[in-house]
């Protein structure tokens, strides 16, 4: 059997970050967490924690950190069912909640379905949605926003409906780079905006539009709202999220590139079949903020 308290330690270490403040959380000391740390670790016969600033967990204990977060979800669940657990330690607590999601979605719908789901603190991962579901098949987090419509093994998934981007840029980075219309030559000389390695969205829209790869120069923005700020500034051209650049785009301070060729990403919501009621009290948050911002199409170029 696994000791609890030792587990609740180390959860507390890697989602704090640090043996000091895991001790504030858990009302203990830092020697006594560095000591239930250090038992289980020879427990288990491997490396929980990567002692640094901050403390990181081990690939054994980031799922040992996960197995204590859905065990807190299952006891949620037995306090309701359970009157006399009412009166134990913990009664009402929020559980947390592990879920990787995509900076675009958080920037623009995911925060009113955090603020729709009671009981429930949250622990976001950011990943593009492209790759938001390998954090569910490693065991690392309960749910997770993602492109893919397949479940991963021990999961449901939901459609959402699909965020819309939109290709723009500033009027004078238009005048400047597209003088003569948007061409594949055009482009290829144009810098474009990317958020990090793994973000494809420019080059989809591009094969898109255009039927191939076009490489460009690029400068990259790991930001939602930089990449607005980016293309109003005449850094370079970038796919915004439609919400995001809506005021803009009214305002004639962004221009689409192409007029009337977005590209609609589909987007899923996927969570481990877990019986928790707040899981699905999350899950139904969800899909209504999803409902109420995204578009309704799941369809998008091959």
């Amino acid at each position: 059997m696994l000791d609890y308290a030792l587990l609740s330690a180390l959860a507390a270490v890697i989602r704090t970050g640090s043996f000091e403040r895991a001790a504030q959380q858990l009302h203990i000391t830092p020697s006594a967490v560095s000591q239930r740390v250090k038992l289980l670790e020879e427990r288990v016969g491997t490396v929980l924690v990567v002692r640094g600033s901050p403390c990181t967990g081990t690939p054994g204990g980031l799922r040992l950190c996960q197995h204590v977060e859905q065990v807190a979800l299952l006891e949620s669940d037995l306090r309701q069912d359970l009157p006399a657990m009412e009166q134990g330690d913990g009664e009402g607590a929020p559980v947390t909640v592990r879920i990787a999601v995509n900076a675009d979605s958080l920037a623009t719908w995911f925060i009113a379905a955090m603020a729709g789901a009671e009981g429930c603190l949250f622990d976001l991962v950011l990943d593009d949605q492209d790759h938001s579901a390998d954090w569910l098949r490693r065991g690392e987090v309960l749910a997770a926003v993602t492109s893919s419509p397949h479940p991963v093994q021990g999961c449901d998934s939901t459609p959402l409906g699909s965020l819309r981007y939109i290709a723009t840029a500033s009027p004078a980075f238009m005048a400047r780079h597209f003088a003569d219309g948007v061409t594949p030559d055009s482009l290829a000389r144009a810098p474009r905006l990317t958020f990090n390695p793994k973000d494809r969205l420019q080059s989809q829209w591009i094969r898109q539009v255009f039927g191939a790869e076009i490489p460009s120069p690029t400068h990259w923005l790991p930001s939602s709202q930089a990449f607005v700020d980016g293309a109003l500034a005449g850094l370079g051209w970038g796919m915004n999220p439609e919400t995001l650049a809506a005021g803009a785009l009214r305002d004639n301070r962004l221009l689409a590139l192409v007029p009337g060729r977005p590209l609609d990403v589909p987007l899923f919501w996927q969570r481990s079949r877990i019986a928790s009621r707040r899981l699905d009290s999350l899950t139904r948050a969800v899909v209504r903020s999803a409902g109420q911002a995204l578009c309704l199409s799941y369809e998008t170029e091959a």
